[in-house]
């Protein structure tokens, strides 16, 4: 691994790839490949209940029209299981982690549990920090615990190439989070953090949606002794009604695109458009490396026309 820029595009296979995640892959290829660097493909299957082989095929199909390429085979996270337990098992030999029997409407009633970020539903209010050995030993009988990280006090500073400095107090503002579900799952949090050190990640381009989350994996870095990858948060898509523009109806997914032979550097070009990188005409991904300048992209949300989009990749024209 001797990339000085390694990224990386990390979907979910649970609903066909749409045109807000088209806009990372590009965007993080774009970045990867004008650096001279790595891009890598990693399928975050660890929704068992959602995630289906197929629309892993589906969506490793839609990516191949695109025109994006990747450095190695597709990591699986549903493969490296291991991987987290043992990461798991690092914090707990160090106590940074702590068993809780608590569900969701429990902490949801608890009268001092402040809202937290959305993402993570209330800060949680430390029910079963204090438990002792016996006591866990008694409540095991009846429910397998989640595992929580205790994140340190005071601020967390995160370096972002396109917002500037994001700080966060993680143990004020979200509270001790889970890293393992009780179920045995790893949690976002700790997947991608172990993920993105163990493939020897060391940019990361994704939504800024997830901004937020980032002080919290910081964390689980320096809690972990990893590497701490450089990220860029780019501005969402969002839709007429200003909610981000994910799986929903209004604008075609990249399979509907594919199955109807559409050119992709009509989708290459929109989103390149929306980028600041070009017109927003037809261009091919090699050429857009060539245009690509992480200070060119957008601070703010793009707002998106499904009419507009639609007459685009739809209309008259060479397709």
């Amino acid at each position: 691994m001797t990339a000085t820029h390694r990224g990386r595009f990390a979907p979910s296979p649970t609903g066909r790839l749409h045109l807000g995640n088209a806009w990372a892959a590009v965007l993080g290829w774009c970045w990867a490949r004008s650096q001279g660097g790595e891009f890598l493909l990693r399928i975050e299957d660890l929704d068992t209940a959602r995630s289906r082989p197929e629309l892993t095929d589906a969506l490793l199909a839609d990516l191949a029209w695109l025109g994006l390429d990747f450095d190695g085979a597709p990591v699986l996270q549903s493969r490296r299981l291991e991987l987290y337990r043992a990461a798991l098992d690092r914090l707990r030999a160090t106590g940074r982690v702590y068993p809780c029997f608590c569900t969701r409407s429990e902490i949801a009633r608890a009268v001092s549990a402040p809202h937290g970020p959305a993402d993570d539903g209330p800060r949680y209010p430390g029910t079963c920090l204090a438990l002792s050995a016996l006591e866990v030993a008694e409540r095991s009988r009846t429910r397998p615990p989640a595992w929580r990280f205790r994140p340190h006090e005071g601020p967390t500073e995160v370096h972002d190439l396109l917002h500037g400095t994001f700080v966060q107090d993680v143990a004020r503002e979200v509270g001790d989070f889970v890293v393992l579900r009780n179920d045995g799952v790893p949690s976002y949090q700790l997947a991608v953090v172990v993920d993105d050190a163990d493939t020897g990640i060391t940019h990361v381009l994704r939504g800024d949606d997830l901004l937020g989350s980032t002080p919290r994996q910081v964390q689980l870095c320096e809690a972990l002794n990893l590497p701490v990858p450089t990220y860029a948060h780019v501005p969402l898509l969002l839709g007429p009604d200003g909610k981000r523009l994910a799986k929903r109806a209004g604008t075609p997914s990249l399979a509907e695109l594919r199955e109807r032979d559409i050119a992709a550097e009509r989708l290459v070009g929109l989103l390149s458009g929306w980028a600041g990188l070009s017109n927003g005409h037809p261009v091919g991904l090699a050429e857009l490396v060539s245009r690509f300048a992480l200070e060119r992209l957008p601070r703010t949300p793009v707002s998106v026309d499904p009419d507009q989009v639609n007459a685009v990749l739809f209309g008259p024209g060479p397709a």
